[in-house]
C-alpha cells in the first residue's frame, strides 16, 4: 500500500480509524490481528552444531576424518586378531581434526547481532496517542496500524505513518535515508509517482527517526516487519553467508591437496597390493599394513598445521590493527581488506562529518574564515531568531541548521572578545513575538526589543528574503554570484534581514505582517554544509594509487552527492552520477555493464546498495562497504568486508560490520588495506614453507614404499612435524613487517590462486633439498 499517494480521508477509512477519536478498543484488536504487532520477528540463529558441521566438512578435514576412521578400523581389527594395534596414531589424527575444527569455528566468529540491535531501536519508546477519543501514553509495542499519534520536537517515531496535520515539522532521517539535512514534512502533500524516493515523501514519517522541529499528528500505516526498518531487518536476516577470497583460495588449495593426496595414497596402496600378489600372494595382514601406509601418506600430504597458523597469525594481526584504530570483529576480515579493489561508501557520517557546519558567510563581502564574524545584525539574527540549543561538548539540540549557526557564532572572535554567549544575548533582549519557519513561508521572523528599539529579524531562503528587501540590481547580482558559488558546492544558503519598527502591532494580522516584512535591510547570508572529513582527500588519493576504486552510494540528493564526488575527483575520468530511480528497473545484466563507469548513486535504498554489492562481487571484485546508518546495514553484512564508523555509527551498522573504525577516520581504511595486503603476502610465505615440508614428506614416504623400504614415519610423527616442529617457523614467516611498496601494487584478484607459478618453482627447487638426503639416509 502506497500510503503517501492516498488522500487522507480515503486512508483513514481503509484503516478503520478516525482523525479526532482514534481507534476504538474493538478496532485495536482487529487491526492487531490484521496488520500484526509492532515488533520485529526474530530469525532463528545458526546453531553451534551447524557451525561445527560446516567447519568439519572442509575438504582437508574430510580427508583427515576418512584417514582417521580407516586407521581406527584397521587398528581395531589388528587388536581383535591378535596383531599389534597403535591407537595413539588414531588419537593424534583425531586431535588434529578437533584442533582444526575448533579454530575454524572461532575464525567464523559468533553470528552478527545486527538484528538484535535493530530490534532495540524503538524499545521503551513511549508515545502520545489518541484512542477512543482520549489522549493516552502508549509503549511502542502496544501500537497498531490505525493509531493516531501526537508528535512534537524530540520525539522518536515508533512506527511508519502518514501525516494528518503538521506545523513547521521536520525529521532527522539520516540513519534511514542518508540525507544530511532534516527532512521538511508537509501533511497536505500528495504524490502521484509510486517511485518517489523515501527521502522525498514529505507526508510520511518513519520508525526509528526523530522529530527535530515543529509538531504534528500522524496515523500509523505500518508496524513491525512491514515498516521500512522491518524490511531492513528481513534483508539482514536473509543475507547469505558468503566466503571471503582467502577462504575460497584455501578451499581450492584443500581440494587440490585432497585429490593429490588420495591419488598418491591409491597409487601406493595398489602398488603394494600388486607387489604382494606377485611375490607371496595377498595376505590380510599385509593388506592392512598397506592401508596404514596409505593413511600415513594422506597425513603427510595434508598440512595439518595450516589452519592453526592462519588463525594464530590473524589473531596477532588483529591486535596490531586495533592499535591502528581498526577493531576487527571477524578474524578473516583482517586479511580480506587487503584484497579489496572497490569501496562502496556512504556519504553522510562516513565521508562527511554528519554535522552541519557554516563554511562561509557574507556581510558586505564573502568570508571563508568563519571566525571573523563581526556584524551585529548577523549576530542578533543568529542568537535571537533561532530556537535551537547547543549541549555539552557542542552537541546539537534541535534543528541542525540553527545549531550550525549558533556554533558559528560561539567560535567567532567577537564571541571570545565580548565573552557573551548566545544564551546571554537571548537573556539580555526580550523576544516580543515569533513566527516559526514553515514550508509555505520559507522563512522565520522574530520581533525583539534590542537596546530600546523594536527590531524584526528574518532568516530564510534567499529568494524570499530578497523580496522583502530594498536592494539595487548591482548589489543583488553581487550577492547572487556568491550564493550560486556556494550552492554549486552543495552548500545550503540562509539569508538574513532586519527592520526597525516604530511600534508594536498585531503582526498576526495580514496587513501588519506584510508591512513588517517589507523594505527590510539585507544583512547577509551564511553557507552551511556537511563538510568532508579532513583525512578523506588524502585517503581517497591513496586508495586510487593502490588500485582501489571508490563509489558513493548515498541516500542524499544527486546535487549534494555530485558536489562531494567532484571535490574528491571521482568524476574526472568519465565517472558518472545517477539516481537510484534510474537503475532500479533495469536488469542485472544492464546494471553490471554500467557499474564500472558509475561513481555515484544518489537516493540509494538498502535494496539498491545490496544489489550493487552483489553485482560487483559477481564480476570478480573484492568489495568493501563503509557506512554508519541503519540503511547501510544490509550492504555491510553482504560485502566481503563491512566497515562501520565506531563513533558516529549506529549500533545496527556496527553489529552488521566486520571491522569498526574506532576513530571514524577514512584514512584508517587505507592503513587496514596496507596491513591486509601484508598479511596476504605473509600467508603466501608460510604456505610455501608448509607445502615444501609436506611435499618433501610425501616424496620421502612415496619413494621409500616404491623402493620396498619400510615407511620412515608414523602418522603421529608426521603430525608432530607438521604442527609442532614446522608451526613456529611458519608463524614467524606470517608475522613479517610491512614492505614500503605494498600500496603501489595492484590488488590481488579474487580468482587468483594463492599458489603462484613463482611459488611452485621455489617449492619444486627446494623440495629435493629436503627429501633426497632423507631418502639416501633411509636407503
Amino acid at each position: 500500500m502506497n500510503e503517501f499517494m492516498e488522500p487522507k480521508a480515503v486512508l483513514l477509512k481503509k484503516l478503520g480509524t478516525n482523525e479526532t477519536t482514534g481507534l476504538s478498543p474493538e478496532c485495536v484488536e482487529e487491526n492487531r490481528r490484521k496488520y500484526g504487532e509492532n515488533t520485529l520477528t526474530r530469525p532463528k540463529p545458526e546453531s553451534l552444531w551447524k557451525r561445527i558441521w560446516d567447519a568439519a566438512t572442509e575438504p582437508m578435514i574430510i580427508m583427515l576424518i576418512a584417514a582417521g576412521l580407516i586407521a581406527l578400523a584397521v587398528n581395531i581389527f589388528q587388536g581383535m586378531t591378535g596383531g599389534e594395534a597403535d591407537f595413539l596414531e588414531c588419537v593424534g589424527i583425531f586431535l588434529a581434526i578437533f584442533l582444526s575444527v575448533i579454530i575454524s569455528v572461532v575464525m567464523e566468529g559468533k553470528s552478527a547481532k545486527a538484528f538484535e540491535a535493530l530490534s532495540q531501536i524503538s524499545n521503551n519508546t513511549v508515545t502520545k496517542a489518541i484512542r477512543n477519543g482520549e489522549t493516552v501514553m502508549l509503549n511502542q509495542d502496544e501500537l497498531v496500524v490505525g493509531d493516531v499519534l501526537l508528535l512534537s520536537t524530540g520525539d522518536k517515531i515508533p512506527a511508519d505513518g502518514r501525516l494528518l496535520e503538521s506545523t513547521g515539522l521536520s525529521a532527522d532521517e539520516s540513519a534511514l535515508t542518508g540525507e544530511s539535512l532534516p527532512a521538511k514534512k508537509d501533511a497536505e502533500g500528495i504524490f502521484y509517482d509510486e517511485k518517489t524516493p523515501l527521502a522525498e515523501r514529505a507526508n510520511m514519517l518513519y520508525s526509528g527517526t526523530y522529530v527535530t522541529g515543529g509538531y504534528g499528528k500522524m496515523v500509523i500505516t505500518a508496524v513491525g516487519d512491514t515498516t521500512e526498518f522491518g524490511k531492513i531487518a528481513r534483508e539482514l536476516g536473509g543475507v547469505e553467508k558468503a566466503s571471503t577470497p582467502l577462504q575460497e583460495k584455501l578451499a581450492h588449495l584443500g581440494k587440490v591437496i585432497t585429490i593429490l593426496g588420495v591419488i598418491a595414497a591409491s597409487i601406493v596402496f595398489l602398488s603394494q597390493l600388486i607387489s604382494f600378489a606377485a611375490h607371496d600372494g595377498l595376505k590380510l595382514e599385509e593388506v592392512m599394513e598397506a592401508f596404514v601406509t596409505s593413511i600415513v601418506l594422506i597425513v603427510a600430504a595434508v598440512p595439518e598445521g595450516l589452519p592453526t597458523i592462519v588463525a594464530v597469525s590473524l589473531s596477532i594481526n588483529i591486535i596490531k590493527l586495533s592499535k591502528q584504530n581498526a577493531l576487527v570483529k571477524k578474524m578473516i576480515a583482517s586479511e580480506t581488506i587487503g584484497c579489496i579493489n572497490v569501496i562502496c561508501s556512504d556519504k553522510t557520517g562516513t565521508l562527511t562529518e554528519n554535522k552541519m557546519t557554516v563554511g562561509g558567510f557574507y556581510d558586505n563581502g564573502w568570508h571563508t574564515d568563519t571566525s571573523k564574524l563581526s556584524s551585529t545584525w548577523l549576530i542578533h539574527n543568529i542568537c535571537l531568531n533561532t530556537t535551537a540549543d547547543l549541549g555539552q561538548n557542542g552537541t546539537f539540540i534541535g534543528n541542525p541548521t540553527e545549531c550550525a549557526m549558533l556554533n558559528f557564532f560561539e567560535k567567532s572572535h567577537i564571541r571570545k572578545k565580548n565573552g557573551k554567549s548566545y544564551r546571554d544575548e537571548r537573556n539580555e533582549h526580550d523576544i516580543l513575538c515569533a513566527f516559526p519557519f514553515s514550508s509555505e513561508l520559507k522563512h522565520m521572523t522574530t520581533v525583539s526589543k534590542v537596546d530600546g528599539k523594536i527590531i524584526a529579524y528574518v532568516k530564510g531562503s534567499p529568494e524570499y528574503v530578497f523580496e522583502m528587501c530594498s536592494l539595487n540590481e548591482q548589489k543583488k547580482k553581487e550577492i547572487e554570484t556568491h550564493i550560486i558559488q556556494a550552492q554549486e558546492k552543495a552548500m545550503r544558503v540562509i539569508a538574513f534581514a532586519h527592520k526597525e519598527l516604530s511600534e508594536i502591532k498585531d503582526f498576526k494580522e495580514e496587513a501588519c505582517h506584510r508591512e513588517m516584512e517589507s523594505d527590510m535591510v539585507f544583512d547577509g547570508f551564511v553557507a552551511i554544509s556537511d563538510p568532508l572529513r579532513r583525512d578523506v582527500y588524502d585517503a581517497v588519493k591513496s586508495c586510487r594509487n593502490a588500485g582501489v576504486a571508490l563509489k558513493i552510494l548515498t541516500g542524499d540528493n544527486i546535487v549534494t552527492a555530485t558536489a562531494i564526488a567532484n571535490e574528491l575527483h571521482l568524476l574526472d575520468n568519465g565517472g558518472i552520477a545517477v539516481e537510484a530511480g534510474e537503475i532500479a528497473d533495469i536488469s542485472d545484466e544492464e546494471l553490471a555493464e554500467k557499474l564500472p563507469s558509475i561513481s555515484v548513486i544518489a537516493r540509494s535504498t538498502p535494496t539498491i546498495k545490496m544489489r550493487v554489492v552483489k553485482l560487483l562481487k559477481a564480476a570478480g571484485n573484492v568489495v568493501a562497504v563503509t557506512g554508519d546508518g541503519i540503511n547501510d546495514a544490509p550492504a555491510l553484512k553482504n560485502a566481503d568486508v563491512g566497515i562501520a564508523m565506531g563513533i558516529s555509527g549506529t549500533e545496527v551498522s556496527k553489529e552488521a560490520s566486520d571491522i569498526v573504525l574506532l576513530d571514524d577516520s577514512f584514512s584508517t581504511i587505507v592503513k587496514a588495506v596496507e596491513w591486509g595486503r601484508n598479511i596476504y603476502e605473509n600467508f603466501k610465505r608460510f604456505i610455501s614453507f608448509q607445502l615444501t615440508v609436506n611435499l618433501a614428506s610425501v616424496v620421502v614416504v612415496f619413494v621409500s614404499i616404491l623402493l620396498g623400504l619400510k615407511t620412515p614415519f608414523t602418522a603421529l610423527e608426521l603430525l608432530w612435524i607438521n604442527i609442532i616442529m614446522d608451526g613456529p617457523p611458519a608463524l614467524t614467516l606470517g608475522l613479517e613487517p610491512n614492505y614500503a611498496d605494498l600500496m603501489s601494487q595492484k590488488p590481488t584478484k579474487r580468482g587468483e590462486s594463492i599458489i603462484s607459478r613463482v611459488m611452485l618453482g621455489r617449492i619444486a627447487i627446494t623440495c629435493p633439498l629436503y627429501s633426497l638426503p632423507n631418502i639416501c639416509l633411509i636407503s
